[in-house]
């Protein structure tokens, strides 16, 4: 019989890469999970692991056995989820991995709504940008997260996740308020879902107009920077990024303050008035928001719950241009 501690550190392993990165998801150090692995290769009584320079590189045998490991860690899952299910309550501990807007906006609500209905469910959120996260949550260092996509740009697909949406978050140029330096006209949210529209010209000639002044975007290599860079450069310039972070409640300040222009997604505003002024932009874009969790995991019942609660705390979070 193998054991199943050990498939899980190959598949780990198949996974991150490295031993190293094995041995730091799992709190191991680097010589145990050698000694284990080495242990696996006695029981299969095939070589699994070859030296490659510095790394270890899986054998086909190492390639199949891992596939019907996986095929195990997740009828596993499946057994822990139908136990579980099985309960009156909903409690044991899920583990969330949120981007930053998503933390804001939409967590606390979330957070609210599952302790006040399931008390003995704990809630472990860590803000993680989705690439990592959703590969994080296949290699089961999470349970569930919370993701975006912008128009047009695909993540990276793993089967073996699910996909839930979640909410559809419109994406707007954002200029400083009139008294902090903004000259183009702009429409904001307005208490009673009214919208207050100022004198303005087209749409695609407000986003050329904001080519001249100094723009805040997230730093490089992020889905929203390129494409934020893409949407300039079809409106015909080449953004003059002076200001880079993936914090978003920077960009407010930057932009509040008049230092900056950008692109801030409504769900930013967490359902409160906007404090700089906001216009559309061409084709009214949104991102999308959507949870996911391996396919395994998705009856656990305190996945569930955690979907429910942020779906409707999402909802609640409200537009700035359609505020209660």
């Amino acid at each position: 019989m193998l054991d199943v501690r050990r498939l899980r550190l190959l598949v780990e392993l198949s996974q991150r890469g490295t031993l190293t990165a094995v041995a730091e998801a799992l709190s191991y150090s680097p010589s145990s999970v050698s000694q284990q692995l080495s242990q696996l290769e006695k029981e299969v009584g095939v070589p699994l692991l070859v030296q490659v320079g510095r790394r270890v590189q899986l054998t086909p045998q190492a390639q199949v056995l891992v596939g019907h490991a996986q095929a195990v860690l997740e009828r596993l899952e499946e057994a822990e989820a139908d136990v579980a299910r099985s309960l009156t309550t909903v409690g044991g501990t899920v583990r969330i991995a949120v981007f930053q807007s998503a933390a804001h906006a939409v967590v606390p609500q979330a957070l609210t709504l599952l302790a006040a209905e399931h008390p003995s469910l704990r809630v472990e959120i860590t803000e993680r940008e989705p690439e990592l996260a959703l590969f994080d949550v296949a290699a089961r260092d999470f349970d569930l997260v919370v993701a975006e996509q912008y128009p047009g740009y695909t993540r990276p697909l793993h089967p073996e996740l699910d996909r839930v949406p979640l909410a559809r978050d419109a994406i707007r140029l954002a200029l400083p308020p009139l008294g902090a330096g903004g000259r183009l006209g702009a429409h904001t949210g307005g208490r009673g879902g009214a919208q207050r529209r100022l004198e303005t010209t087209s749409v695609d000639h407000a986003l050329a107009a904001a080519s001249a002044r100094p723009w805040v975007l997230e730093p490089e290599g992020t889905a929203s920077r390129e494409w934020a860079e893409q949407l300039c450069r079809q409106a015909g310039f080449e953004p003059d990024v002076r200001f880079e972070t993936a914090d978003l409640m920077a960009h407010i300040r930057l932009i509040r303050s008049g230092n900056a222009v950008g692109l801030l997604p409504d769900l930013v505003w967490a359902g409160e008035a906007p404090s700089v002024q906001l216009l559309p932009l061409p084709g009214e874009p949104e991102r999308e928001v959507f949870s996911s969790t391996r396919q395994a995991a998705a009856r656990r019942p305190a996945v569930v719950a955690a979907r429910d609660a942020l779906a409707r705390a999402a909802a609640r979070s409200g537009r700035p241009d359609a505020l209660s």
